[in-house]
């Protein structure tokens, strides 16, 4: 395709819509270095899949792993990263058929396709196997005897492979390599939990006397190596350059055009997606479209087939998780082997399974991260050939931002990717799990789980999950505590989503969620299906749902507090106090309310009698002294609406900072706080013990405030809108919201001239 030629015509057909910036990403030629010193049979292996060398970069790491060096690889999508831990591997098994390797990736998906990729270098001394939730149970003992390279997740390794590791005991002790594949993705409470389990799984593997080395593998992310390093506490080499070869990539930052100047709204960011998708797809051009949920990517594709022939409309198809595995494959193939023209997925085609080559990638809203942002973008491109990304700008503070700001996607560094393994609610539980598995010296806690985990244990111990005998510390429950830890929820506790009349277990919720999105009367979405909460059993934990055709959606209400319970650190935004520190946050669903789908029209509020809940956490706070309000010029009555919108506005552009999404933070204003003796703004971690994104957020502060500034000052509306404003998760309805007030404030805070 020509990808200039296709961007003009599209302005050509539609001239209210033009690109709102275009970026041009410059070819890359090939360069190559030799194999280091690799078995004969590995390098014919290798020339008979046309591998005749490695990229620079390919080298490199594959030379520090080698040298017996735990090494992090952080390079764009198709870069060769896998080729280096195969190749790793390969060697030491081909020198030693009794060397293990443990795989861990974050989808079951992408473990099977990278089983295919090392079954492609056919080497008998390398005996690999699956090993996850949907392996039949009958195989597992002979994957356990048998296999030297075991491919499975975090999760896996956590609830199955952990508490049973009598059974891996020679695996264990001759494990080489530690795989951890789209490091990434492990950010974020997922993350925390994950560095625990890896921490668990190099204190077991030392007990059997093994000494592997770690490869991690992520897309490009700021802090790569402070990442891998958080992750499974030891040192890291770092490789973070790219070099090798891809062809031109027009990159094209796409708003849709403003249908009504007096409330900022815009023309649907998956309606424009589906009519660039259509055109691509009309033209006989492979592509993908990404969105950030299931429910969006059936529509995108139902959009995209009403803008193309009947003839081609079968050639567009959705793909999502919740699929049967059988019907993810068939789609894979499909894409892979040119049956579709299009596929509309979520990010669970982002990571690395193989898809084929494809020409254009179109992105319906900023996925969050600029890592993201590249591994959709990179899923179009062959090597020598031209390639289009279009990223469609949805009507959220962060995507009109960017839009404008086009330098923070192309040129500034990616950012950070937070986790925070000292978080005392994920240590713990993982503290009494490793004590479960192998009674515990108290000479090894700090030396695998941290300095936290000397007060994480004493903890447990007061609590009487933990007892001293002897020397050792030993777990005294009768139950197993890893089946209370869920590694991917926001809390330690999970509800059951059930079909009354079936019994059918639907899904889960997390208990700090549950009040939110399963109290009685939500609706539920799964699969596609709509359902009606009957009742919310918290004792039982357990959220009953019937099957309905609602024509509406709910939304919960809630109130909140925040107290501060100990300020940890101070600075200074411009001429306002900045904090952070730990917080307790009380929140209360006291109603919802139902919208018409299609207009968003509210229907009507009905109240509820939930419980309050508390959150322990950590929080950035803004302390605004009443001088610079008067600087500012907002009065009291128009105070409580400015600091609100202030605040919607800068949660909204966290995500700029840290690798976030928007639910993963609260936030509270208020015009007067009892605990700082002024107005406030807070945000908050909504996850028990916190989760390192508040901290980023307190220690890129004024660069928040002013991209938060810029947006809100920037955008068309004329009192707010989702472009800048308003927020799709607050807890009040978006009242009181005053843009012009909060435009005045954050200027003040910052110490600018407004006007």
């Amino acid at each position: 395709m020509d990808p200039r030629a296709f961007v003009a015509q599209l302005t050509r057909d539609d001239q209210d819509a033009s690109p709102a910036h275009v970026e041009v990403l410059p070819a890359a030629a090939p360069a190559l270095e030799p194999f280091p010193d690799l078995p004969q049979i590995l390098v014919e292996r290798l020339a008979l899949l046309g591998i005749d060398g490695l990229y620079p970069h390919q080298r490199r790491a594959l030379d520090a792993v080698i040298g017996r060096r735990n090494v992090v690889i952080s390079s764009g999508t198709a870069s060769g990263k896998t080729l280096v831990y195969n190749l790793a591997f390969a060697a030491a098994a081909v020198g030693d058929a009794r060397s293990t390797a443990l795989y861990l990736f974050p989808t079951k998906a992408l473990a099977r396709d990278q089983l295919r990729q090392v079954r492609a270098l056919r080497l008998p001394q390398i005996r690999a196997a699956v090993y996850d939730g949907d392996t039949p149970r009958d195989e597992r003992p002979l994957i356990r005897r048998n296999a030297n390279l075991v491919m499975s997740n975090p999760d896996m390794l956590h609830a199955a492979v952990l508490p049973d590791h009598a059974r891996w005991a020679d695996f264990l002790l001759r494990l080489r390599l530690v795989v951890v594949d789209e490091a990434h993705v492990s950010r974020g409470v997922f993350g925390s939990h994950v560095s625990m389990v890896l921490r668990r799984l190099r204190r077991l593997v030392a007990r059997y006397g093994g000494d592997p080395r770690f490869v991690m593998a992520s897309a490009t992310v700021g802090n790569p190596g402070e990442l891998a390093e958080r992750l499974a506490g030891v040192p890291f080499d770092e490789v973070v350059e790219d070099a090798s070869p891809r062809g031109e990539k027009l990159f094209v930052l796409w708003n849709p055009p403003v249908v009504d100047e007096e409330s900022g709204a815009r023309r649907s960011a998956i309606s424009e997606a589906a009519w660039i998708l259509g055109r691509l797809a009309q033209g006989e051009v492979r592509s993908i479209g990404f969105t950030r949920s299931r429910r969006a990517a059936e529509l995108l594709a139902q959009f995209a087939r009403s803008e193309v022939p009947a003839a081609i409309k079968g050639r567009i198809k959705s793909y999502r998780a919740g699929y049967l595995p059988e019907e993810r494959r068939r789609l894979e193939r499909d894409l892979a082997e040119g049956r579709l023209l299009a596929v509309a997925a979520t990010s669970a085609l982002e990571l690395g399974i193989d898809v084929g080559s494809l020409d254009a990638a179109v992105l319906v809203g900023y996925p969050g991260t600029r890592a993201s942002m590249w591994q959709q973008a990179g899923r179009a491109g062959r090597r020598s050939d031209g390639s289009l990304a279009v990223l469609v700008a949805q009507d959220d503070p962060l995507d009109q931002y960017l839009v404008t700001h086009p330098e923070d996607l192309f040129s500034r560094p990616p950012e950070a990717a937070v986790i925070d393994p000292a978080n005392p609610y994920v240590v713990e539980p993982h503290l009494a799990c490793a004590a479960r598995e192998q009674p515990l010296e108290e000479a090894e806690v700090e030396p695998f789980f941290g300095p936290p985990g000397a007060a994480a244990l004493e903890a447990l111990v007061e609590r009487g999950e933990l007892v001293r005998r002897g020397s050792t510390i030993h777990h005294r429950g009768r139950q197993s505590p890893h089946r209370a830890v869920d590694i991917r929820s926001a809390s330690g506790g999970l509800f059951a989503i059930v079909a009354e009349e079936t019994g059918e277990l639907l899904g889960t919720v997390d208990e700090a969620r549950a009040h939110f999105h399963v109290h009685p009367g939500a609706i539920y979405l799964h699969q596609g299906e709509q359902f009606e909460v009957r009742r919310l059993d918290l004792e039982g934990r357990t959220a009953l749902v019937r099957p309905t055709e609602a024509d509406h959606y709910t939304q919960s209400r809630d109130v909140t507090d925040i107290e501060v319970v100990r300020p940890l650190e101070k600075d200074t935004v411009g001429d306002v106090p900045a904090w952070f520190g730990e917080v307790e946050v009380t929140r209360q669903v006291v109603g919802f309310v139902r919208k018409l789908h299609v207009t968003g029209e509210v229907i009507d509020t009905v109240p509820l009698d939930l419980p309050p809940q508390t959150l322990r956490t950590k929080a950035l706070w803004w302390t605004i002294p009443q001088s610079v309000i008067d600087r500012a010029a907002v009065s009291p009555a128009a105070l409580p609406g400015a600091a609100h919108a202030a605040e919607h506005a800068a949660i909204g552009l966290l995500p700029l900072i840290a690798t976030c999404d928007r639910w993963d933070v609260g936030g509270v204003s208020t015009a007067h706080h009892p605990d700082t003796g002024s107005a406030a703004i807070f945000i908050y971690d909504g996850y028990p013990g916190g989760a390192g994104i508040a901290e980023r957020g307190f220690r890129s502060g004024e660069r928040l405030l002013r991209a938060t500034l810029e947006t809100v000052r920037g955008c068309p509306c004329a009192r707010g809108c989702p472009s800048c404003v308003q927020s799709p998760k607050c807890g009040n309805g978006n009242e009181p919201l005053d843009k012009a007030g909060a435009i005045a404030l954050i200027a003040a805070i910052l110490g600018d001239r407004w006007g």
